[in-house]
């Protein structure tokens, strides 16, 4: 006969004086006895539950069993079941082989599997839940030095967080088919929106070339100082968030945008000098005209309220605390886009271990690139480049000139330089009224308000450059329009 569930709560009429986990046999035996009967019930639970969901050691084993023979085209039943547990003792302590054909007499209507399975999988994560508890007492009571109470609540939320994403704190292999289906369904998004398969960054040359920033990508920004670094990531990441909010969630992203380097408020005076087209300076001294501030401003400030882009300008953050924040952001606002600004400024998680800066960059660009693939979000991190740029007569950056780690570039899936010809052929001016002076002009009215974009890495496409125009003085990064990026003429 089926056992039936067991209270996890001490009784006298029911069971032992001591709680047992919760789980429900009969469900586990129901849902058994549906896929033997009928192995189409398999396909009805195979998307969600694993042997590992089932309490009942037997039951384990019997599920592992039939989904190897169902998934490689054959027929699960007690009989063909039957030479895969003839020796097996843990099945003859509940009748052996004849226990499957108990299974299969006693079984509900296969409509009834997906909510027999659906109550196992629900009692599993009750039990991984209770582990995770246990573990965090006894944690909790272990006082290790290099251990941390920050450390342990960041280390549960993590377990936590991954309990309520996928039913259990550990990975597992998937099936082949629900990895194509997946595939699938990306294709067929990129082909309804235009090529667009990632999150938008509203600059149209940039999104055909990488198809959008992609789920589960680590992008690595990177440039010298005063190339735009910030100005191009708050551009594309306040453009995410702006689309997210127009369409109502169906495009764009929720943005995290941990900014180490500048405050909130500076960030958000830059975004509202790009959108209101009046200087960054302009805007701190109050430097406005009443038409200004009523026609400009206060409208833009009330539109910019409404988008969904959380700052956290927490300097000197660690890997550990950033993933902890990003983590909680996914939950509560369904966070689908982080930029961090920028990689060297976070710290490992282990600032008393004593290893060199290298190996500490290297521990931020694993946990960047765990973070994307743990949330199933694009993480873009801006980079600095390292000195020997400088050194060269010609400045186009490199792989090779990434700061300070070759982790960077072997983690990142997409590594983009930010590249302004024109700030280094301003420091080149001639004396005037030269031949060399008139020649340099030339020069600079052809490169005036342009900066390069070069892919340097991209694992799903081509590498290559894209042209983009910038405005110094609005920091606001735009689609190149031939003939539309000068004055008449530049003059220094």
């Amino acid at each position: 006969m089926p056992m039936a569930v067991l209270s996890p709560f001490p009784t006298t009429e029911q069971g032992p004086g001591y709680r047992q986990a919760p789980h429900n046999l009969e469900a586990e035996e129901q849902v058994l006895g549906c896929i033997l009967v009928n192995n189409d019930a398999y396909g009805r639970v195979q998307g969600f539950l694993s042997a590992e969901h089932f309490h009942y050691e037997p039951h384990r084993r019997i599920y592992t069993a039939i989904a190897k023979l169902v998934d490689s085209g054959q027929l699960a039943n007690p009989t063909t079941l039957k030479p895969y547990f003839d020796r097996d003792e843990t099945l003859a302590a509940v009748g052996g082989a004849a226990y499957l054909t108990s299974l299969a007499a006693n079984a509900a209507s296969i409509i009834d599997t997906e909510a027999y399975a659906r109550v196992i999988y629900d009692l599993a994560a009750r039990r991984e839940l209770i582990q995770i508890g246990e573990a965090m007492v006894n944690e909790a009571y272990d006082v290790s030095v290099d251990d941390s109470a920050v450390a342990q609540i960041e280390s549960a939320e993590a377990k936590l967080f991954q309990l309520g994403e996928h039913g259990k704190p550990e990975g597992n292999f998937q099936r082949f088919a629900t990895s194509l289906r997946t595939a699938l369904d990306i294709a067929e998004a990129a082909f309804r929106k235009g090529g667009l398969s990632g999150v938008g960054t509203g600059l149209k040359d940039v999104d055909t070339k990488l198809g959008g920033l992609h789920s589960s990508d680590l992008l690595i920004l990177a440039g010298r100082p005063a190339m735009g670094k910030t100005a191009l990531a708050t551009t594309m990441a306040f453009n995410a968030a702006r689309a997210y909010h127009r369409s109502g969630g169906t495009e764009g992203a929720v943005v995290g945008f941990f900014s180490l380097e500048m405050s909130a408020e500076q960030l958000a005076t830059r975004i509202l000098a790009e959108q209101t087209g009046i200087s960054s300076e302009r805007l701190r001294k109050g430097d406005l005209t009443d038409d200004e501030f009523a026609t400009k401003l206060v409208p833009a400030t009330v539109e910019l309220s409404e988008i969904p882009f959380f700052i956290d300008d927490t300097g000197g953050i660690t890997i550990s605390t950033l993933r902890t924040r990003a983590r909680r952001l996914k939950r509560q606002h369904n966070l689908g886009l982080i930029v961090v600004d920028y990689l060297q400024l976070v710290e490992s998680s282990n600032k008393n271990r004593g290893d060199n800066r290298v190996n500490d960059v290297s521990e931020v660009s694993r946990g960047l690139k765990s973070l994307a693939k743990e949330l199933d979000v694009p993480v873009m991190a801006l980079s600095q480049l390292s000195r020997q740029v400088e050194s060269r007569d010609d400045k186009r950056p490199q792989l090779s000139d990434l700061r300070e780690s070759g982790a960077i570039e072997q983690d990142a899936d997409v590594v983009l330089f930010v590249y302004r010809e024109e700030y280094y052929e301003l420091r080149k001016q001639p004396q005037m009224n030269t031949p060399e002076h008139a020649a340099w002009q030339e020069k600079m009215d052809s490169i005036l308000g342009l900066a390069d974009l070069i892919i340097g890495k991209h694992r799903h496409g081509p590498t290559g450059t894209v042209t983009l125009q910038f405005k110094a003085e609005l920091t606001r990064f735009s689609d190149y329009i031939a003939g539309d990026h000068l004055p008449p003429s530049f003059e220094h």
